[in-house]
């Protein structure tokens, strides 16, 4: 790689502030050189300003301070010669403990570049430098990150490479005392490190489980056996797996050769400790128990490996450049977070993780947080694609019944597309995504590439499947489909908060967070906000009034009555709403019933 063109300089300025100090040098600067800082990070569609934590920023060449003048929200232009080299330093307040931006304390250090890199505007394609600087007074710090290290020290400090601006902000840094495993999948070197880590944690579970889904990944885009051809081998050299633990906490983003990701500690595998635990020790070569929480961290981890391919490579033709100054527009969100979704937990499945017991409950969980949001009958999933920016990810009390998400019900467009496939018995969903990829060489799409794939595959056309689940709101046809392939599709009674038509937080009393569209409790009055006291059961003359604390109590003391006063403060008023309550409101359970026919689903190699 040639002499880097643009460099920066990391240090720990103060842990208790929170503060980075970085140092950019220009070697070769223009006359009226600009800079400016991302305003969004790929992967999380909303604009989040992240110039609005940087501070003390200072030009100069040499020995002479030049003024850097700022020009809009996030950029910057600086007048200086162009025969010396430019050299910025500014300070970055980093206490965001998520995945999408910066964070610094005494345990800790996390960046994405996004968040920490002005783009030297004209030398975005040039070849880009960091430079990790040790500090003294944390001796045991290490670091982690997907770039291309140059000159570094066993702990991980020095200097990496990045070919592009693009490529240095898309491998985020982690720094402290981190846990670190490796493991090999598909002839690929992976290596995990998971911060914040109790004693009980389970390390070699985790990376085993990890390389069988990585393992499965690469054999689903690439067959068993990857060739030598482009497109036929997966497309990253190394990967690194980025998690960091905490006590309340879920999420995670793709980057190109890494993801960094954070979870409830709880949800890490746990070693057995007898103990703490007596009849807890197993025999030799017994697997223990698999919690829901670390199957949901495992679905996660799918998730964002899935997205090595599908975003990260294969990705919208909108998103073939990125303009980090603002929006950047796409209707197709509903294919690269949707497919990703359905097939997040069917690898699970492939890869020997969870059972279809397992599966089907994950599936009936995605179908029924569609089918419980009124907002599906009022936005397209395309439509919700192109409006994240401004709807999914600023949800309100109205969310739910104006928009639907273009995971889940993007998910089950996949999985609708793919159970037709199957069952006309011409190919199968799998075979188009990795035909999309070969069409696209692992570069931008249109909708129009997964139609003309679609039908070469199918051998007719899908346009009105397409027509009526991506860009209309009738419900899917899921349930004919799963019968057809096997599943039962059982209707049971929903609990007692969506049979209402609400959703609550009843943790301290009964807080209205949510009320959905058409329901019992829109019609009734209800409002997000209200808190439920209590309620009045039987006649004017003869009623019984009742506090209620937990919604769940809410039958216990209705009795029989299918009409109640629901007692409630709304801006300190005592309000008594007349409430009738509902019979028939179901939720789906999913059972296979032709094992044969499930198994060619969930078990398709």
């Amino acid at each position: 790689m040639a002499a880097a063109a643009v460099s920066y300089r990391v240090r720990v300025q103060d842990l208790h502030a929170h503060l980075f100090q970085v140092t950019l040098t220009i070697a070769q600067p223009a006359t009226l050189q600009r800079v400016s800082l991302p305003a969004w990070i790929p992967g999380s569609y909303l604009v989040r300003e992240f110039s609005r934590n940087l501070q003390r920023l200072q030009a100069r060449q040499g020995t002479r301070v030049i003024a850097a003048t700022q020009i809009d929200k996030c950029s910057w232009q600086v007048p200086c010669s162009a025969d010396k080299p430019l050299v910025l330093s500014y300070e970055i307040y980093a206490f965001d403990n998520s995945v999408r931006t910066a964070w610094l304390d005494s345990a800790r250090g996390f960046f994405n570049g996004t968040s920490m890199f002005l783009q030297v505007e004209g030398q975005e394609a040039s070849v880009h430098e960091l430079a990790l600087v040790a500090n003294k007074t944390l001796p045991r710090w290490q670091v982690a990150t997907g770039l291309t290290p140059g000159k570094t020290t066993r702990d991980g400090f020095g200097t990496y490479l990045a070919a592009s601006y693009d490529e240095l902000v898309d491998s985020p840094v982690e720094m402290g005392e981190f846990w670190s495993g490796s493991f090999v999948a598909g002839g690929i070197a992976h290596r995990f490190v998971v911060a914040g880590a109790p004693p009980s944690f389970d390390g070699a579970r985790l990376l085993a489980d990890t390389q069988a889904i990585c393992e499965a990944e690469i054999r689903f885009w690439h067959g068993a056996k990857t060739g030598s051809r482009s497109g036929h081998r997966p497309p990253h050299k190394n990967y690194l797996f980025m998690l960091n633990a905490v006590d309340d906490g879920y999420g995670g983003l793709e980057h190109r050769n890494s993801t960094a990701l954070i979870c409830t500690r709880k949800d890490l595998p746990r070693l057995s400790n007898p103990a703490l635990t007596p009849g807890s020790a197993k025999p030799t070569g017994t697997k223990p128990k698999q919690a829901d929480g670390y199957t949901t961290l495992l679905g996660l981890i799918s998730h964002e490996y899935f997205h090595t391919w599908n975003v990260k490579r294969l990705r919208p033709a909108e998103f073939a450049r990125y303009d980090y100054a603002g929006e950047n527009y796409t209707q197709l969100l509903w294919f690269f977070e949707g497919f990703t979704s359905y097939y997040d937990d069917l690898l699970l499945r492939r890869g020997g993780l969870i059972d279809d017991t397992t599966y089907l409950k994950l599936l009936t969980k995605t179908i029924n947080q569609v089918l419980q949001t009124p907002g599906r009958a009022v936005q397209t999933v395309a439509q919700a694609s192109f409006d994240a920016w401004v709807k999914y990810y600023r949800p309100d009390e109205n969310t739910p019944n104006a928009t639907v998400s273009y995971y889940t019900k993007g998910a089950l467009v996949a999985l609708c597309l793919d159970l037709t496939l199957r069952q006309e018995g011409k190919t199968t969903l799998d075979a188009v995504m990795r035909a999309l990829w070969l069409r696209c060489q692992g570069g931008p799409m249109l909708e129009a590439d997964l139609s003309a794939v679609l039908a070469e595959l199918g051998k007719r056309s899908f346009a009105r499947e397409i027509a009526r689940w991506v860009h209309g709101t009738a419900d899917l046809p899921v349930k004919s489909l799963l019968e057809r392939q096997g599943i039962a599709v059982l209707e049971e009674p929903a609990q007692i908060a969506q049979r209402l038509g609400m959703r609550v937080a009843d943790s301290a009393g009964i807080h209205i967070k949510v009320v959905l569209r058409g329901g019992a409790a829109e019609r009734a009055g209800f409002a997000a906000g209200d808190e439920w006291l209590g309620l009045e059961v039987g006649p004017a003359k003869s009623s019984t009034s009742w506090r209620l604390t937990k919604l769940d109590d809410l039958l216990l003391y209705a009795g029989s009555a299918t009409k109640i006063g629901a007692l409630v403060a709304r801006d300190k008023r005592l309000l008594k709403l007349s409430l009738t309550l509902p019979k028939a409101v179901t939720t789906w359970r999913l059972v296979a019933r032709d094992s044969k026919l499930t198994a060619q689903w969930l078990n398709s190699p």
